[in-house]
């Protein structure tokens, strides 16, 4: 009896130009991209966070233009715009806080299977949508 041998799998790099919009990345690649993302954003607006705290601690005069900026705006930025900034930053860092302690857990513990990356992919992505959207409607006033 002659056996049918399977057609090998068959494993090619990704092209950018064509094969991007029909790749399905797993979550935990998803979550490691947009941990680096955080990261790199939390940097890019490091001056910025210095400035609100700056102006949020300095004195009562100080205090009032902090807030005043999420109301009446900051130089040609309006009010709703660095409102959107800050829930940028405030999803940066609930999302690298929480995929930082995923890591560390995985390393700590040595869970390093494919379902519980998986999982804990999924729990990171829902915790810190969930939070960010949270503070978010706090940010904006809904309660």
């Amino acid at each position: 009896m002659s056996e049918v041998a399977k057609p090998r799998p068959e494993y090619r790099n990704i092209n950018v130009f064509t094969d991007v919009r029909t790749y399905r990345m797993p979550a935990a690649a998803l979550v490691s991209i947009l941990h680096r993302v955080s990261g790199a954003l939390m940097f890019m607006l490091l001056p910025f966070i210095i400035w609100l705290f700056d102006k949020s601690v300095s004195s009562e005069i100080s205090f009032g233009q902090f807030t005043s900026a999420f109301s009446a705006g900051l130089w040609i930025f309006p009010g709703w715009f660095v409102k959107l900034v800050v829930l940028a930053l405030i999803w940066a860092y609930l999302h690298h806080f929480i995929a930082g302690v995923r890591h560390l857990w995985m390393d700590a513990t040595h869970a390093v299977t494919k379902e519980f990356g998986r999982s804990s992919a999924i729990v990171t992505l829902v915790l810190s949508i969930g939070l960010t959207v949270v503070l978010g409607a706090k940010l904006f006033g809904l309660y």
